[in-house]
């Protein structure tokens, strides 16, 4: 039997005063391309940010490719720089007082633009050539229009070539002309890539794009979609 590319079974708790969130997911995929389709406040963020390595489960584990990110039995927890994984948060997170280079170069480690780092720089000038940012390089993220943002933050994401790709709700900030574009952008890029990619969305148009699996999350838990839903979105 294949090792699953993703491999979850997570549970974790967030209290706020009298009120509780139980996030308790089961999941094996062998899928280039996972989307976790749901209602907001399902819980789709708090489980992309416990692969993330920026929640940390009560218990469980999350393995990708057979590699243990997490496993509370055995006492794995890996930073999130240790995760190897690219993160593409769903507001973007520019820094506002970097250029486009600088936000890019901030995906690699730290010293990037110190002397000698020329395969670095060699990796943020193909990026930058990739996403047609190359005129863009020195300007601030506040002069960007919203695709633009969108492609650095990406850029950012793979310039370390992360072992696998974590998308927030990616488009969600774009206006529907332009959400089209960069979803075909995109579904090109992952094709040519082949680097496995989880994405969490409640846009049906995001499941019909890039679902070749499909996980439906309510309330914490993955569960059956209503009725008709999937016919509908791939109808």
């Amino acid at each position: 039997m294949n090792t699953p590319r993703f491999d979850l079974a997570i549970r974790h708790t967030l209290h706020s005063g009298t009120r509780s969130f139980a996030l308790d997911i089961a999941l094996q995929s062998n899928c280039q391309q996972l989307v976790v389709y749901g209602p907001s406040g399902a819980g789709k963020s708090m489980l992309l940010k416990a692969i993330a390595g920026l929640h940390h489960p009560d218990h469980g584990h999350i393995r990708l490719d057979g590699r243990s990110l997490f496993d509370s039995a055995q006492g794995i927890c890996l930073s999130p720089q240790q995760r190897q994984l690219g993160y593409l948060f769903q507001d973007y997170a520019l820094f506002p007082h970097l250029s486009v280079r600088q936000n890019i170069g901030f995906g690699l480690q730290r010293g990037w633009l110190n002397p000698g780092r020329r395969r670095q720089l060699a990796a943020v000038d193909y990026w930058l050539n990739a996403f047609g940012l190359e005129t863009l390089a020195e300007q601030l993220p506040a002069t960007l229009s919203g695709g633009q943002r969108q492609r650095t933050a990406l850029a950012r994401a793979l310039v370390a070539a992360p072992r696998a790709l974590l998308l927030d709700e990616p488009f969600s900030a774009l206006d529907p002309a332009l959400r089209q574009q960069l979803r075909s952008e995109l579904a090109e890029l992952l094709q040519r890539l082949s680097i496995p990619m989880l994405l969490i969305t409640h846009d049906a148009e995001d499941v019909r794009v890039f679902g070749q699996q499909t996980l439906y999350l309510q309330d914490g838990r993955l569960s059956q979609p209503p009725a008709g839903l999937m016919e509908t979105i791939h109808g």
